[in-house]
């Protein structure tokens, strides 16, 4: 079962999905981190979610691109932080899917579905500010609006957290 969990930056989103995962009971916990560390700031949040999990018995893996390709334990309970990260190293890392960025992230997803007992995905509100961006960074916008969307058709609960109150969207 996917939950889909959104907000803006810093709206609590990241502790809200892993208190989301922690309630679904015992069984082994896995968090997929797509962050890839490129400077220090990116360091510094890595650290910062570690930190948050530490003592929650969580096992991470570093995944950046390809998610299609990675197994996790049958009925596991997974964390996938953060599409936004994920869209943006499947467009621009080497051996991402570039211009297929968007069937390659949701096939990914699709295969830890099936999979995973519950998936829990953090995604980022980035399409209320209203302001025109250049072309590539509408384009990155464009899949990452497509990915969330069919995210939030198939998902059982989504869920958007806004100053750390989770507002249920749908639910079924």
């Amino acid at each position: 079962m996917i939950t889909l969990i959104t907000g803006g930056s810093g709206s609590g989103k990241s502790a809200y999905a892993e208190d989301t995962l922690l309630s679904f009971g015992e069984g082994e916990r896995i968090y997929i981190a797509t962050m890839y560390p490129f400077d220090e700031e990116s360091h510094r949040r890595i650290e910062r979610h570690r930190n948050m999990r530490r003592e929650k018995h969580f096992t991470t893996i570093e995944r950046y691109i390809n998610l299609k390709e990675l197994t996790v334990p049958k009925d596991s309970y997974v964390l996938l932080e953060c599409m936004s990260n994920l869209v943006a190293n499947e467009m621009y890392q080497e051996g991402g899917a570039g211009k297929d960025t968007v069937p390659a992230v949701l096939e990914g997803i699709f295969a830890l579905d099936r999979q995973a007992k519950e998936l829990c995905i953090v995604t980022n509100e980035i399409f209320s500010d209203g302001i025109p961006y250049e072309e590539e960074t509408e384009r990155y916008q464009k899949y990452l609006g497509e990915i969330n969307q069919a995210l939030g058709r198939v998902a059982a609960r989504v869920v958007e957290v806004v100053y750390g109150i989770p507002l249920v969207l749908k639910e079924n």
